[in-house]
């Protein structure tokens, strides 16, 4: 996966499809100022080169019967990389673990869970701390999201990396 140097018409192309996956790519190449069948060779560029990884819909969870989101924090009895993938690999199945971070400080791994209700909520945190290997769960209730948004910042300013300089 070869990786391309960006410029500020691919920073732009990031910015617009992270905002909206499902705009055509007559309309982005509008937006970012190019014709279509360069703008369609950036994007399969940036496609190829890993900055873009893939499409999706942003679901209301509550809609769908999921109107409880809490985090936990999970505490391991070792850090061997035995005990370290295990417990990935323990969650790596569970639809409503969204995401699993091994984390430095206060825990070995941050979970970011959604659940039906309550008592799903505490089901799932009996669940976590039967699982191996767990010493510790502490549970961390949304009462509010006041900023919930998807994605990376991309600036037209940007170094080499991307990523806004300072």
């Amino acid at each position: 996966m070869s990786r391309v140097k960006l410029d500020s018409i691919d920073r732009k192309i990031l910015r617009d499809l992270q905002a909206d996956g499902r705009i055509t790519n007559v309309e982005l190449a509008k937006r970012v100022g190019i014709s279509a069948p360069p703008c369609l060779r950036r994007v399969r560029a940036l496609e190829e080169g890993g900055y873009i990884r893939g499409y999706h819909a942003d679901l209301a969870a509550g809609l769908l019967g999921l109107k409880e989101m809490f985090f936990a924090l999970v505490g391991l009895t070792g850090q061997s990389q035995d005990v370290l993938s295990g417990f990935e690999k323990f969650v790596a199945d569970w639809p409503e673990i969204r995401e699993c971070h091994m984390i430095r400080g206060g825990g070995d791994f941050l979970l970011k869970v959604v659940a039906r209700d309550k008592d799903h909520r505490d089901e799932l945190t009996m669940r976590l701390t039967s699982a191996p290997n767990v010493s510790k769960v502490t549970t961390f209730e949304t009462i509010r999201t006041s900023k919930d948004e998807a994605g990376v910042p991309v600036t037209e300013n940007a170094g080499e990396n991307g990523v806004a300089d300072a």
